[in-house]
């Protein structure tokens, strides 16, 4: 659904200005990631406001995205699946609470998977030159870090249920892809 709107976006586009250097494939590209992120969100802070977890689906919300730009990790095959997953997933997690030695489990839990596989599949969605990738395994560890001293339940399930997926696919044969 979102790839077919983006795709009529795109071609309204192109037709109202034939010029302009972006393909239709790139345009559409660009839409789709666009209507995904403004749809996850609308749809998260909508039911947060009807349950009453607005601040508490912000810092699952926030937190999951953030660790989730510099470390990468498994992409769904369709944008409509996406919205409606992250959308459950990100209002679930909201509604979680955890004592302060499961949210220290939950922590060094993260932190084991980020320095194992951070980043994974992140030239799916970033341009960054693999050079680089250290640093983004440096940078999730370290937000992971400052959460032992933040403490925080919600961002410790957040970026824990961002951690489970950055385990490697294996395709034939056993071979990461």
């Amino acid at each position: 659904m979102i790839e077919l709107l983006a795709g009529r976006m795109a071609e309204g586009i192109k037709r109202r200005a034939p010029d302009h250097p972006a393909s239709v494939a790139v345009l559409k590209h660009s839409l789709a990631i666009l209507i995904n992120t403004i749809s996850i969100i609308v749809l998260t802070l909508g039911i947060a406001i009807l349950n009453d977890r607005l601040k508490e689906t912000i810092i699952v919300m926030s937190s999951f995205a953030l660790l989730r730009m510099v470390s990468g990790g498994l992409h769904l095959k369709s944008g409509t699946l996406c919205v409606v997953v992250s959308t459950l997933l990100i209002v679930g997690l909201s509604m979680m609470g955890f004592s302060e030695k499961t949210t220290l489990i939950i922590n060094i839990t993260s932190l084991i998977l980020a320095i194992l596989f951070a980043p994974t599949d992140i030239q799916k969605q970033s341009r960054i030159p693999k050079k680089y990738y250290p640093v983004l395994k440096l940078l999730s560890v370290l937000m992971i870090s400052i959460n032992f001293w933040i403490a925080s339940s919600y961002v410790a399930v957040a970026f824990f249920a961002q951690a489970l997926l950055l385990f490697p696919r294996m395709k034939g044969g056993g071979k990461k892809t």
